[in-house]
């Protein structure tokens, strides 16, 4: 499935910042993280995250710290502030919004492709 940019794009800070809400992750166990939670149908890459990832740090809702992977090479961990953790609880507000407006829009139109079962 082909996912829009700017849906991608709206939704990245909320999706990382809830993800390591469960926990420090690096990088790559990120984008693996994504594409677990999207059953595939989300492929980020290195390119597009990173950036994001600076960004959120510079905002305050990250904090990044070296630590060494099982087979002994530097990564960067990424954890959730106080600040991010904050952020994340208004973005969820704001999507549960969104999430209850489309899916009440839904309800009243006749599909138009086929939907995932149990989304939204």
């Amino acid at each position: 499935m082909h996912n829009g940019k700017c849906l991608v794009a709206a939704s990245a800070t909320t999706l990382v910042l809830g993800i390591l809400g469960d926990g420090d992750l690096h990088g790559y166990a990120i984008i693996k993280r994504v594409g677990e939670l999207s059953d595939g149908d989300l492929r980020w890459n290195e390119g597009m995250l990173y950036p994001l990832l600076h960004r959120l740090e510079r905002l305050g809702y990250l904090q990044a710290s070296w630590g060494l992977s099982k087979a002994g090479r530097r990564r960067k961990q990424y954890s959730i502030t106080e600040e991010g953790r904050g952020a994340l609880a208004q973005r969820q507000k704001q999507w549960a919004i969104v999430a209850d407006a489309l899916r009440q829009a839904w309800e009243t139109s006749r599909p138009t492709t086929e939907t995932k079962p149990g989304w939204a």
